[in-house]
């Protein structure tokens, strides 16, 4: 194998499948990043953690001798990131790898490919597709209410819901929950959950992506395949059924607040400062005619900030993790929102103060 290519674009490729590495592994080759040069002139970067694989196709490689070697990730990475941005002739002879520029010269060692997972294909496909911005933005607005606990099973996981008119993204944690709506034809209905650490990482890649070009979601029973720009990326779904997350939203309020998204953030930034009574961040809402009183206090002090609302129905007084609700704030775009509230143990559900593109629900803390 021997190729040359510029030192940005390979180091842009690998920032890419790298994120499909693993460090915990115990197997060797997994740690590594497959190099294949072809002889049609195109380089194929491949890494793997056999949960979620990642394929770059670089096309701005200039061949001379096909072949292929698995290099150690982080290393190689290291190298390429760090040398001159200039073009970098890369060779492999016998078990070395041997990377060069008109200054520098690095020998490493190469691992033989033959035991590198194929990334393979998937059958029975469903196919759709989506702008890769609103896929971004329903990843960061539905994702960060999955769970991190391996040990909670199928929560960990973004459950895509695909139906005629419409696709939901629904993530939850045991402790809040996001629906997010998107409208958009699709040819048929399915559902996949697809672990929201993953997703994460689809999102990140997206985001380093400057065309505006759409992608396609590939859909088979055990697996899910992302098509965009030259990247495949193939990922393993859970298997399980997700919650039934439609009975948890209440369909009545005793409460309803409309208030200003920027407002109620910065109030409760704030306020959160000081929200250390215990171990759950507790913030304290009082809902009173047309003002929301937030409180909180700590050994340290206590804070009141006072924010207009426009109330309908009972006043209300009720304790949340001020974590879980400036997670919900964080990922909204809206001027305006709707704060829906039963009592002070049932939960708060957030909603758009026009349409119908999420609802987000927050337990509260007793207090």
């Amino acid at each position: 194998m021997k190729f040359t290519c510029s030192q940005q674009s390979l180091s842009k490729a690998l920032n890419t499948v790298s994120k499909a590495v693993t460090s915990r592994t115990t197997i060797p080759i997994l740690k590594g990043i497959l190099l294949n040069a072809k002889s049609d002139g195109k380089l194929i970067l491949s890494a793997s953690d056999l949960d979620l694989s990642i394929e770059k196709t670089m096309t701005d490689v200039n061949v001379i001798e096909e072949g292929s070697v698995v290099v150690l990730s982080k290393l190689f990475t290291d190298i390429i990131r760090k040398l001159p941005n200039e073009d970098i002739l890369i060779e492999q002879i016998n078990d070395n790898v041997i990377i060069k520029t008109s200054i520098s010269e690095f020998t490493i060692l190469g691992i033989s490919p033959e035991e590198f997972p194929q990334i393979g294909e998937i059958e029975e496909e469903d196919k759709i597709v989506f702008e890769k911005e609103l896929f971004r933005e329903m990843i960061r607005k539905s994702s960060f209410s999955a769970s991190i606990d391996e040990s909670k099973g199928i929560i960990v996981g973004v459950l895509i819901e695909i139906e005629e008119n419409y696709t939901n993204m629904v993530a939850l944690d045991g402790f809040r929950m996001a629906v997010i709506k998107e409208e958009m034809k699709n040819d048929k209905r399915n559902k996949v959950i697809i672990s929201g650490k993953i997703l994460n990482e689809i999102s990140k890649i997206l985001a380093d992506i400057e065309k505006e070009e759409d992608l396609t979601l590939l859909l088979s029973k055990k697996k899910a395949i992302l098509l965009f720009e030259n990247i495949k990326i193939v990922l393993r779904l859970l298997e399980g059924e997700f919650i039934k997350y439609k009975d948890i939203l209440h369909k009545d309020s005793k409460c309803k607040v409309i208030v200003n998204k920027t407002l109620l953030h910065e109030s409760m930034e704030r306020a959160s400062l000081l929200s250390r009574e215990g171990k759950n961040n507790l913030i304290r809402f009082k809902v009173t005619d047309d003002l929301l009183t937030i409180t909180s206090k700590s050994e340290e002090g206590n804070v009141k900030e006072e924010v207009p609302v426009e109330k309908e129905g009972n006043d209300i007084e009720i304790g949340f993790n001020s974590k879980y609700m400036l997670d919900v704030l964080k990922a909204l775009d809206d001027e305006k929102i709707v704060l829906e509230m039963v009592s002070s143990v049932k939960p708060c559900v957030i909603k758009p103060f026009e349409g119908k593109k999420f609802e987000y629900l927050v337990l509260p803390v007793r207090i």
